[in-house]
């Protein structure tokens, strides 16, 4: 049976389109995905993201364990800051990619897609390092995405400016927003300015209303699943299950900044480097002709098939159809004709540079 998130009954009142995802019912949309991805270019949008799971990693190897999970580096890393890695197993395949928040020496904050939480737990539990103790927090938690580029003056109507963290990739706890403690990081998944508020579970509604009554003269609007994928598709934010998986590395999908084969060692770097250069990447396709390009549609140079699509459709900021793919390095040129198999007919696209869209700063 599906779960419900602690922002269920508000989704239905708010007359949210209420679909199964991860495991949870989920708002897919409010009024109209367009409109909720336009509000949080030019405005400010709500997620409930309180589906996503939440680990604390404690304890004397909980840094030991950390090195030796994830792919990335996490050697001088500051109390405060957020450091984005994938996940391995032994043969380079993902497991998840997740975010892990520093919060003390030995105590660390672990936030991982929904669809994966059980299976990560379980892979952690079974991989750390002595002295290392790993809880599942998800149901404790409630999480609200505050996403646009007015998300910061919305913010500072319910808590002091000072609260809010300055920088991309950092955060502050223990900090009052409308009555509710929370953690803040300025973190997100849209591409766009833009915080992720952490709290008790039982106070994510009072919180969401708070957000919802102090926009209101912004434009804030609550946005569902169907603009959080637009919107991370323009900005070509990889997802799990789409762009990686067991059978795709992070290398060939892009993810090499958050690979540090110079690490002594982690799971799956031993593959990784027998591997040696990947033979296929990450591109972006526009869409020259007629037609919409899908996920899991197949990607041909002159008749032979080159790769696959992982994510594709209209992107409403960008405009046209475009998509993501995973294909021969060799034909990964920005500029290149290729076509696409929509459902037996052959659609022209043309490799471009990644990402669709960039926010101005």
């Amino acid at each position: 049976m599906d779960k419900k998130t602690p922002l269920y009954e508000a989704h239905v009142r708010l007359g949210g389109k209420i679909v199964p995802f991860a495991g949870y019912l989920m708002p897919v949309q409010y009024t109209d995905i367009l409109k909720e991805h336009a509000a949080v270019r030019t405005g400010v949008g709500l997620f409930d993201v309180s589906h996503m799971g939440e680990f604390l990693l404690s304890g004397p190897g909980a840094f030991a364990s950390l090195q030796h999970l994830l792919t990335n580096d996490y050697a001088n890393m500051p109390e405060g800051r957020v450091r984005y890695s994938p996940m391995c197993y032994e043969n380079g395949g993902v497991v998840d990619d997740l975010l892990v928040y520093r919060r003390g020496a030995e105590d660390y904050l672990i936030v991982v897609n929904a669809s994966n939480k059980d299976k990560d737990f379980e892979w952690m539990s079974a991989h750390l390092c002595e002295g290392a103790v790993l809880e599942d927090i998800s149901e404790k938690v409630g999480e609200i995405a505050v996403q646009g580029p007015l998300s910061g003056e919305l913010l500072q109507k319910l808590t002091a400016p000072e609260n809010l963290p300055e920088k991309y990739y950092w955060f502050v706890e223990q900090k009052d927003v409308a009555g509710v403690t929370c953690l803040i990081s300025q973190t997100g998944y849209t591409g766009e300015y833009g915080f992720e508020l952490y709290c008790r579970a039982e106070e994510t509604e009072k919180l969401w209303n708070a957000l919802l009554e102090a926009g209101a003269d912004l434009g804030a609007v609550p946005c569902g699943l169907g603009c959080r994928d637009t919107l991370r598709l323009e900005a070509s934010m990889p997802l799990y299950g789409h762009e990686m998986d067991e059978n795709v590395t992070p290398l060939e999908t892009g993810l090499g900044f958050a690979v540090k084969l110079g690490k002594e060692e982690f799971i799956g770097r031993e593959a990784l480097l027998a591997a040696g250069d990947p033979k296929i990447c990450r591109v972006g396709l526009k869409v020259t002709g007629r037609g919409i390009v899908r996920e899991h549609m197949d990607v041909f140079a002159d008749g032979a098939q080159v790769g696959h699509t992982t994510s594709g459709t209209v992107l409403p900021t960008v405009g046209g159809a475009h998509a993501m793919a995973l294909i021969d390095k060799a034909f990964s040129a920005p500029g290149t004709p290729l076509t696409v198999n929509v459902r037996g007919r052959e659609v022209a696209v043309e490799v471009e540079p990644l990402p669709f869209y960039r926010r101005k700063k």
